[in-house]
């Protein structure tokens, strides 16, 4: 499965984007989808996910209270709304699901996610 992700872009610190992750035609119903972002020289870091049973959200502590993740009825598609940006949320963002219902403890480890996007870049000027 493929995901496919998109809505990045160049903004100046303090502006808005909102990126897209979809999977067409299959629905991780009792899994997770989230996203994750690597900046240059960086490892890959965890940003937010969301548990579809229950709904719920999880974020890193870097973007609580300005990111939000939001997902469709059909649990197909996620969403993920970047507010009051800074630099160092440049990076590429990557789109990330799975059918395992992850405890929360392993929300944050790349490797338990079986399904990625190709990533969508990000760059915020300052």
């Amino acid at each position: 499965v493929q995901l496919q992700a998109s809505g990045g872009g160049l903004v100046q610190a303090g502006a808005s984007l909102r990126l897209s992750c979809s999977a067409p035609g299959r629905a991780f119903s009792n899994g997770v989808m989230g996203w994750f972002r690597q900046a240059p020289g960086k490892e890959r870091e965890f940003v937010t996910a969301i548990r579809w049973s229950g709904r719920s959200t999880h974020y890193a502590d870097s973007v609580k209270g300005r990111f939000t993740i939001s997902g469709d009825n059909a649990k197909e598609s996620v969403s993920l709304q970047m507010n009051s940006l800074k630099p160092e949320d440049s990076a590429i963002y990557y789109c990330a699901a799975t059918n395992s219902r992850l405890i929360i403890s392993r929300l944050r480890d790349d490797i338990a996610y079986d399904y990625w996007g190709r990533g969508t870049l990000v760059t915020v000027s300052s």
